[in-house]
């Protein structure tokens, strides 16, 4: 970016449902619902004018079928003018970073100010998937027309026909290297020798961080409300009966004997959105609104899709290139995909002194709040921003990795700095 033209990106207000774990509370809403609600209750908090709106942009990674370019569906339903356009956006798990940056684009090329941007995730409703053989079979048996032709369609299907294939298997299965995300943590687990009791620690600290932090996260929090007038406020991720010893227990998921990561040190699979209203610096003070903060500066990497776990150390250096040094930031955030990505990641940062650094995600991560993951990263920018805040300090460094094998990181700062 250069600073003689670039003008900041103000990140006005941000409000996210509660994450829940999937297969539980929010299990029955769709990802355009989760999003419909979380948009609402941040365009009524802010008396924003829907109209005043340049575009509306989403991350959502595994999109419907029923609501393509989800972003759209999400900004009619919300109640914004149809005449203002709607774009979804997929990073993988830097989808809510993306929306943002694609706001930052659109803001320097002078093609909007006003935008609101997230991400919607329902990983409940990812649905299971049949075989190419199968499909086959059953356009057949529709185009029978006679009942010998039905009958001879029908004899054709085997029981294997009747195996559906979890589509969030397959979305979390790189193509490339052929490895399930779980076992390129294993890969960095053995390559960076990280044992088990380190892992299960790691996870232990998340979730007491996060349980430490409920009130805060309730700041960010905009109740959902269910078909049957439930309520929903509160993340149901973090665990207050976890413990090292109930951590040691669980199997490893990915690698039978030898392997070290488990359903209790990896992010837990979660529906869950994030909505953040922002706009240009100038467009801000003319409206009469206070940023939470700003984004300065960002970079994103490419790196080997069997490591994609170490995307945050290409992508943060590519920031420290361009002047924002880790030891400087009051906040860092890097997402807990795995227990064993962020450890292979930490010794690796200049300036991050090891696990035990309080600036290291202080309101706990995705082990114990989930990764709905269209969304994290926009919930990343939001939990940074608040913590700023109520801490009173200046700049925050905001790191994920990205399935395929990326990286993406984020430098923002509060207003009250230059």
């Amino acid at each position: 970016m250069n600073p003689s033209t670039h003008e900041r990106l103000a990140i006005v207000d941000g409000l996210r449902t509660p994450f829940c774990k999937a297969g539980t509370e929010l299990a029955s809403l769709s990802a355009v619902e989760l999003g419909r609600q979380v948009a609402n209750a941040l365009l009524t908090r802010t008396g924003v004018d829907p109209a005043l709106i340049d575009e509306v942009i989403f991350g959502c990674v595994a999109q419907p079928m029923d609501a393509a370019n989800i972003a759209r569906v999400i900004a009619l339903r919300a109640g914004i003018p149809q005449e203002v356009p709607a774009m979804t956006v997929q990073r993988n798990c830097a989808s809510g970073f993306q929306a943002l940056l694609s706001a930052d684009l659109r803001l320097q090329a002078g093609r909007g100010s006003v935008f609101l941007v997230g991400g919607a995730e329902s990983m409940s409703q990812v649905p299971l998937l049949l075989s190419q053989e199968m499909g086959e079979k059953l356009a057949a048996l529709s185009k029978a027309r006679t009942t010998m032709k039905r009958l001879a369609a029908l004899t054709e299907f085997r029981p294997g026909d009747f195996h559906p294939v979890p589509g969030l298997q397959l979305g979390l299965t790189d193509p490339v290297s052929g490895l399930n995300m779980g076992e390129t943590a294993e890969g960095l687990a053995r390559e960076r020798d990280l044992s088990r009791e380190a892992q299960d620690a790691f996870a232990l600290r998340s979730h007491q961080r996060a349980l430490a932090a409920r009130a805060r996260h309730a700041e960010e929090i905009a109740p959902v409300f269910l078909a049957d007038g439930r309520v929903i406020s509160r993340d149901n991720g973090p665990r207050e009966d976890t413990s090292a010893q109930k951590l040691a227990a669980l199997k490893p998921m990915f690698e039978r004997g030898t392997g070290t990561v488990t359903a209790g040190n990896a992010s837990q699979i979660t529906d869950g959105a994030v909505a953040l209203l922002v706009m240009g610096e100038k467009r801000a003070r003319e409206l009469g609104f206070t940023p939470l903060g700003f984004l300065v500066d960002y970079a994103v990497t490419g790196c080997n899709p069997a490591r994609m776990g170490l995307g945050p150390i290409s992508a943060t250096r590519r920031l420290m290139e361009r002047g924002h040094d880790p030891a400087r930031a009051d906040v860092i955030e890097i997402n807990e995909a795995f227990a064993a990505q962020v450890l292979a990641v930490i010794p690796e940062i200049p300036g991050l002194a090891g696990v035990d650094d309080p600036r290291l995600n202080p309101n706990g991560g995705s082990i114990a709040l989930g990764h709905p993951v269209g969304a994290t990263g926009a919930r990343l920018v939001l939990t940074a921003l608040r913590e700023l805040a109520r801490s009173g300090k200046h700049s925050a460094l905001l790191s994920l990795c990205v399935g395929g094998g990326q990286g993406c990181s984020l430098w923002i700062e509060r207003p009250d700095f230059p």
